[in-house]
């Protein structure tokens, strides 16, 4: 249930983002631009999920130099490579650019934490309760 609910809840952000210049989605009903808000959040998630740690190790000093705001560079580096995945899996959905998708993957990051806090919330009273006993 949680899984359903954090992907549901990067669909939001990323259609959030779509206000954005140069992150477009161009379904042609509202059925559809669920569908592909889905997609693209599950695409995403799974881009994260692999190459994010891969980057991390592979970009180590860059994030240490830059106190971690590489790490936003990064972020949108894998939007971008999200909206080419789409591309190629026909989804109607595109990143035009860098600056695009870096504003893009900070709304986003933004969005999702904000619309999973009761799943944080939950974590740390689950585990309150545990060390209580």
């Amino acid at each position: 249930m949680e899984f359903i609910y954090r992907v549901l809840a990067t669909a939001v952000a990323v259609w959030v983002a779509t206000f954005l210049p140069g992150i477009n989605l161009t379904s042609t009903s509202k059925p559809a631009e669920i569908g592909t808000l889905v997609g693209i959040a599950l695409i995403f998630g799974l881009v994260n999920l692999v190459l994010k740690p891969v980057m991390k190790i592979v970009g180590c000093v860059f994030y240490i130099l830059t106190l971690g705001l590489f790490g936003l560079v990064v972020n949108g580096l894998l939007l971008m490579l999200t909206s080419y995945i789409a591309g190629r899996l026909h989804l109607p959905f595109e990143v035009t650019g860098f600056w695009p998708a870096f504003w893009g993957a900070i709304v986003i990051a933004v969005t999702s934490f904000v619309l999973t806090i009761p799943l944080h919330i939950r974590h740390i009273t689950k585990h309150r309760h545990r060390g209580d006993r």
